[in-house]
Formats: C-alpha cells, structure tokens, sequence
C-alpha cells in the first residue's frame, strides 16, 4: 500500500511537472540563475582566497638583531616564535645572507656597491621574517617580541612599517566574505520566493483536483506529496543544467583570468571538484525547491 501509495504521488508530480511546460520551463530557467550565480560565487570566492593568500604570503613581520647578538640567541628567539600558535614559519637570515641580499638587489647601482665595499664591516643586520597564519595576528606577534627580555636582542621590528597594508588586507578579507555571505543569502531566498509563486500557481490550476481530493478524504499529505515532486524535479534539472552551463563558461573565461592571476587556475579547481560542485549544486536546488514547495502547499491547505 505505501508503495502503491508512493508511486502515485511520484507519478503525478511528475505529470505536473511535464504537464505545465512553459510554467516549468520558466521555474527553471529562473533557479537555473540563482544557482549559476551561486556557483560563481563560489569559484570568485576560491579566486578571492587564492588572491589574498598570495598577498598575505607577500606580507611579513621582520624582526632585527642588534649587530654584537650572538647567533645563538638569535635562533633561541627563533625557535621560541616557532612555537606560536600565531606563527606560520620564521625564515633566519645571517648578516652574510643579508648583505648577499643586498648586493643582488642593487647590482645595477654601482655607486651604492663601491661605498659599500669602502666600509670596513658589514653594516646590515640578522634578521627573522615571519610569517602568520592570519594577517589579523601580525599585532599580537609584535607585541609578543615587545617584551623587556629581548630589549637587549632586538634593534627593530617593522610592523609598524607594514601595519597598514596589514589593516587593509584583514578589512579586506573580512568584507569579501560578508559581501559574499549576504549575496549568497539574497540569491536563496530569491528562488525560494520564484519556486514557492510557481508552485502556488500550479496549485491554483489544480484546485478542483485538490478540492475532489479533500472532499474523498485524502490526508494532506497526499495531496502535498506530488507538489513536492514537483517543487524536487525542478531543483534537480535546474542542479543538472547550472553544472553543464558553468563548463564552458570557464573554458572561456579560465585562461584569461590565469594570465592576470596565474595563481588561480579555475578550470582545474571545478575539474579537479566536479563532483562536489554537482552534490551541492543538487543539495541547494533540491532543498530550494523542496521547501518552497511546502511552504506554498502548508499555505493552501492552512494545515
């Protein structure tokens, strides 16, 4: 009995779907929207994170060591920041690593080079690079190698230098993440809000069905069951469509991103991911047109 029960209600959601064709069509074409510009998010926010990463990776805190520090101490206070949840990695760069640095860098000024060789001793001092796990963590690092028991070790730490385009970098990964969030959110409930219409009108042309139904005593859940076929099978062609339709959309647009960016390379991120976008995308879609379905018929039936 439930199955024969369950047959009937697939088989007549699907009727309806294929039934209003131009209605269905239109549904679709409209979640097929919502969920293409779900997806780009989705890879702009990959793209985004990709970018940002590259930038932090640009940004460190440099810490220097007055010239008479015994190396020892330096690779002691190396070892210590090493150990700093805050901490991703500490290069150690000597004084002969330094001035290597130096030398390489200014190669083409040579009046620069030749004062430099008329100096007696090496005037750069060793120094530590570190890197954060987060731009936002770069303070607490400083203020870490504030404390009076490296007074006497360290001659300068440049995060004041930099603390500005730190700044900027935590502002900016926070606003790309809440501006995506709320994109997000508005798309949803933007074809919730077309599914849950379309499904309503499709109920509106099926009124005497429904009112024959209720009259013969069929429980709500009958007559809900092939509305949320229906409400199902849209978010599943319109899942199947988006995922065909982002392909050569990045085929055309992946490589010239790459040439601007060459540390994003989207093609081989929604390859190497295809199944997971498609499980997400059907996830969204089903549950966009799922629930809006519900929420269309629970208003009719004023169950």
């Amino acid at each position: 009995m439930l199955k024969t029960t369950l047959f009937r209600i697939i088989k007549s959601g699907w009727q309806s779907f294929t039934r209003n064709y131009w209605l269905s069509t239109a549904t679709v074409a409209v979640m097929i929207l919502a969920l293409f510009i779900m997806a780009g998010l989705m890879l702009f926010n990959v793209m985004t994170q990709a970018v940002v990463a590259n930038l932090e990776g640009r940004v460190d805190v440099s810490v220097y060591f007055n010239k008479d520090t015994d190396e020892v101490k330096v690779l002691a206070v190396r070892q210590e920041l090493v150990g700093l949840p805050e901490v991703k990695s500490v290069e150690y760069v000597s004084q002969d690593e330094a001035l290597k640095n130096f030398k390489e860098r200014h190669k083409d000024n040579q009046v620069l080079l030749q004062s430099l060789q008329e100096l007696e001793q090496n005037p750069l001092e060793a120094s530590l690079n570190i890197k954060a796990n987060d731009a936002s963590q770069y303070e607490a690092i400083s203020n870490y190698l504030s404390q009076e028991r490296f007074a006497g070790l360290i001659d300068k730490v440049n995060y004041k230098q930099n603390q500005d385009i730190i700044n900027r970098l935590t502002r900016l990964t926070g606003n790309i993440q809440m501006g995506g969030f709320i994109v997000s959110l508005f798309l949803a409930l933007l074809a919730i809000l077309v599914s849950f219409n379309t499904v309503r009108l499709t109920m509106f042309t099926w009124r005497e069905e429904i009112s024959v139904m209720r009259f013969v005593g069929a429980s709500n859940w009958f007559i809900r069951g092939p509305f949320v076929v229906e409400g199902v099978l849209y978010g599943i062609v319109s899942a199947i469509a988006t995922i065909l339709l982002i392909f050569p959309v990045l085929y055309l647009i992946s490589s010239k991103i790459t040439n601007f960016l060459p540390e994003v390379d989207l093609m081989y991120f929604y390859q190497s991911n295809f199944w997971q976008f498609l499980l997400l995308l059907l996830g969204i879609g089903i549950a966009l047109g799922g629930v809006s379905s519900l929420i269309a018929i629970r208003r009719y039936l004023k169950a």
